[in-house]
């Protein structure tokens, strides 16, 4: 599996969210996003990037999502995180017709081992919006504005557009070497370059998460001490360094996403492992 790749195919759709044809659903969104800076005005409207559907070309064979610059977090908060959240959902087994009328950010998760084989995992602060106290990997999402993608961008030829594809492209695997470095302390370069495993969209809200595997060369007691100095360290309460045993049961107390990325973890492992078994029979 490679480390990095590229997709030939466009990552950066000229289709944003469809409005909903509910006039009523759509002004909730503002009504809620209102809310929720009246009880946290530190809120900040920022950019994100969009999924719009999983495989980005038949013709180039790489399976993964296709991404654009959604509006905002507050269509976010609007539509995934509105209580009425599944009246924005549209019954197909497509999924990007099925979330068309949603903001589906694109999150990052990383599987982070460290070089005594533990698995890093926080325990949420109970003062974030979402799931409070849960179990996570450490993670976040991509920024456009890593880029200079301030709003979305359709007009570009076809030159232009390639070189665009190629920077969000890298901007997945840059922005998941920052989230762990922010969240946990290690510094980059004690990291490897991470491995797309695949993408979780949860079951509530139907947020999507797109999971890598990285390797750290620092031993658990090294990484507890850089912890407590970690840019990002007031998102979560606890850090903790288990084992594939102990992970699976810390996997039922995590949100949905994060549930599905340790699956996709076990898969990548148990992959690793049947194609060690068949080439001993080679």
């Amino acid at each position: 599996m490679p480390s990095s790749y590229y997709c030939p195919a466009p990552l950066v759709s000229p289709h944003l969210g469809i409005p909903h044809p509910d006039a009523n659903l759509e002004d909730s969104i503002n009504e809620i996003w209102n809310r929720r800076l009246e009880e946290n005005p530190s809120l900040y409207n920022g950019k994100k990037f969009r999924v719009v559907c999983w495989i980005c070309s038949a013709s180039c064979g790489w399976l993964g999502p296709r991404v654009i610059c959604m509006p905002s977090l507050r269509t976010f908060v609007g539509t995934n995180l509105n209580p009425l959240w599944e009246k924005f959902l549209i019954p197909s087994e497509d999924d990007s017709v099925r979330c068309q009328h949603t903001s589906s950010p694109l999150g990052n998760g990383a599987i982070v081992e460290t070089s005594d084989n533990r698995i890093l995992v926080l325990q949420r602060s109970y003062n974030v919006g979402e799931f409070p106290g849960y179990f996570v990997f450490p993670g976040g999402h991509s920024e456009p504005e890593e880029l200079g993608i301030s709003d979305h961008q359709n007009d570009k030829g076809l030159t232009q557009a390639a070189d665009l594809n190629r920077k969000v492209s890298q901007e997945m695997f840059d922005g998941i070497i920052r989230e762990v470095v922010e969240e946990i302390g290690v510094p980059a370069e004690s990291l490897t370059d991470p491995v797309f495993i695949g993408i979780s969209r949860r079951e509530m809200n139907v947020r999507p998460t797109a999971f890598f595997f990285l390797k750290c060369n620092m031993e658990s007691k090294e990484i507890y001490q850089v912890y407590s100095r970690a840019q990002d360290g007031f998102e979560s309460t606890q850090l903790y360094t288990v084992s594939r045993d102990e992970l699976r049961k810390m996997a039922l107390r995590m949100p949905g996403c994060h549930h599905g990325g340790y699956t996709l973890y076990e898969l990548m492992i148990q992959t690793v492992e049947d194609a060690r078994q068949s080439s001993r029979w080679l």
